[in-house]
């Protein structure tokens, strides 16, 4: 990392001294109509200009919140590089800690009216944020997710494990949902930071599914295209995120005591010019 890339970052607040978090993202006036984009992105060297020219692509108003989770394969030393540019917030985590904990850690500094995850493995089409978004913009829904084709090219393990979720969430919450585990999952940002979130890998999607449900939320749903990728390729789930994922939604059912958590360790961040 050279000294010029360090010059546009904040380190993170570790005293007194230090200008905190809050205050420095209060100062930023939230973004009426624009969407915050989510990137969690962990070991993605091979696919971030891809990504984020997609992203910057999609025709709707917009800033990006990119979270590294730990990486090691040279994506930390590339965001570190990318232009400081009005819109685009950038985020390291000190160590790899999941998923979940880095769109934790992102909703801490995104400042639009809606809220859109994003996964950064490029299976999924930022040409779909105008469908995903309509619903909302209308007044028609508070929760939106993006269903995908529903064949098993993705994989049977990753297809039927899908079905399996989806049907656990409809019959434990009364969904009424085609794909729960779907990524395209947009929310009001005013009812997500309502919710109290405990998760850390990929167990977002239950959980947040699981919460939402019993708050009386009903899910919107629209169809996403969905390009797959394997392991080898890349993807990171894995057998024992499955079993996770059934254990949240079975955990859930039931009121739980909401747990204080502390923020996960944040190395520095970037935010957008003043």
């Amino acid at each position: 990392m050279n000294a010029r890339s360090l010059a546009r970052l904040i380190p993170s607040p570790t005293g007194e001294t230090q200008t905190t978090l809050e205050s420095a993202v209060t100062e930023m006036e939230p973004f009426a109509g624009y969407v915050s984009v989510v990137v969690p992105i962990y070991n993605e060297v091979g696919h971030l200009d891809e990504l984020l020219q997609a992203i910057q692509a999609s025709p709707v108003r917009k800033e990006i919140i990119i979270v590294d989770d730990g990486s090691t394969d040279g994506t930390r030393e590339k965001l570190c590089a990318l232009p400081h540019v009005d819109g685009l917030t950038i985020v390291f985590h000190k160590r790899n800690c999941g998923k979940g904990a880095a769109i934790r850690t992102a909703l801490q500094y995104a400042r639009g009216e809606y809220v859109l995850i994003q996964d950064s493995d490029l299976e999924y089409d930022p040409q779909d944020y105008p469908a995903l978004l309509r619903p909302l913009k209308a007044g028609n829904a508070n929760v939106v997710y993006g269903v995908r084709p529903d064949r098993p090219e993705r994989g049977l393990r990753f297809f039927l494990g899908a079905k399996l979720l989806t049907h656990l969430a409809n019959v434990l919450y009364g969904a009424g949902i085609h794909d729960e585990a779907t990524c395209y999952k947009v929310f009001r940002r005013s009812l997500l930071s309502s919710v109290s979130l405990e998760c850390h890998r990929f167990e977002f999607c239950p959980e947040v599914t699981a919460k939402l449900c019993r708050l009386g939320e009903r899910i919107e749903e629209v169809p996403v295209s969905y390009t797959p990728r394997s392991a080898g390729e890349g993807k990171k789930i894995r057998h024992s995120d499955g079993w996770l994922a059934i254990w949240t939604l079975e955990r859930f059912v039931q009121p739980q005591n909401e747990n204080e958590t502390t923020p996960f360790p944040v190395a520095f961040f970037r935010l957008p010019p003043r």
